[in-house]
Formats: C-alpha cells, structure tokens, sequence
C-alpha cells in the first residue's frame, strides 16, 4: 500500500465539537427551555384569542365589577369596550389586559431559557434568533421546540465527550 492510498484509506477525524457546559446543565436547560416553550406558546395563542376578538369583534374579557348600564353584577364576561377603550362594566378586573402582561413576561423568561441552552450547546448566533422567533409567532413555539429538543439529543449523542467536567 502506498502512502497516498494509506491516506484516502484513513478516515478524516471527526469535527471538535465543544460544548459550554456539564450534560447535567445541558440537560437542565434543555427542560427549562421545553417548559418556557409551551406555556408562552400557550400564552400566545390565548392572546392571539384576544386579539381577534379585541380588534375584530370589540370585545374584553373582564371579571368581576358590575354592569354600567344594568347595574347587575358580573362574574365573568365578554363586555363591548366603547368609545375611548371605555368598558361596560366598572370595578372589573380586566382578563384581557392580564393575558398581555402575563405573555409578555413569560416571553421574557422564555428568551433567557433560549440564552442559557444556546450558550451552552454554543450555537451561531442565528440559532439563538430562530429560536426567540418561537415566541411571537402562534404554533411556532411548539414547532421550534420539538425540532431543538432533537437536536440537542441527537449532538449530545454524537459528542458524549464534548460537555465540560467539572
């Protein structure tokens, strides 16, 4: 066998691969990241709900308080938002303000539960955009999140060397 065939014969060495943690911290992160990505898709699509119904239909959600016109008290009702975003119903709590507040700090753990697995599995930063994307866009969270879970399974699978130890 000659030198040039000993050399097409001998495979390349597998790509270094690195990552920026322990399995166990991947591992964590990765079911953190799971968790934040169905219950802000969740949020997302309940207020995407009331966003059809806020701008299509001119409806809120509220509880409690009592009917303006009536004076009837109310438990839980959709109520006409009138002129000037002036509701029907007095001392209520607004649901629907609630599901936009709620969603909107749940997107923000969502994005550092993205930040701590993109960090750690030490992916291109374009990674980390699509993933945050997951978030703003209805079903696109559950999506994203089944593709990534997979993804990091199947590399930490193929690089079982390549987390730290500490």
């Amino acid at each position: 066998m000659t030198d040039n065939q000993t050399a097409a014969a001998t495979p390349a060495p597998a790509p270094k691969r690195r990552f920026g943690g322990t399995l166990a911290q991947i591992r964590s992160a990765l079911e953190f990241y799971k968790i934040m990505a169905y219950l802000t898709g969740s949020m997302l699509l309940l207020l995407t709900l009331e966003m059809i119904l806020r701008y299509g239909f001119g409806l809120m959600l509220v509880a409690g308080g009592v009917d303006a016109a009536t004076g009837a008290a109310n438990s839980l009702s959709f109520t006409h938002v009138g002129p000037d975003n002036v509701l029907g119903v007095t001392g209520s709590f607004n649901v629907s303000m609630a599901v936009l507040i709620v969603h909107g700090w749940m997107y923000v753990v969502y994005l550092i539960g993205d930040f701590r697995l993109w960090s750690l599995m030490r992916w291109p930063f374009k990674r980390f955009i699509l993933i945050a994307l997951g978030g703003v866009i209805p079903f696109l969270s559950f999506i994203v999140e089944k593709r990534i879970h997979r993804e990091v399974l199947v590399e930490l699978a193929k690089f079982p060397t390549a987390t730290k130890r500490y």
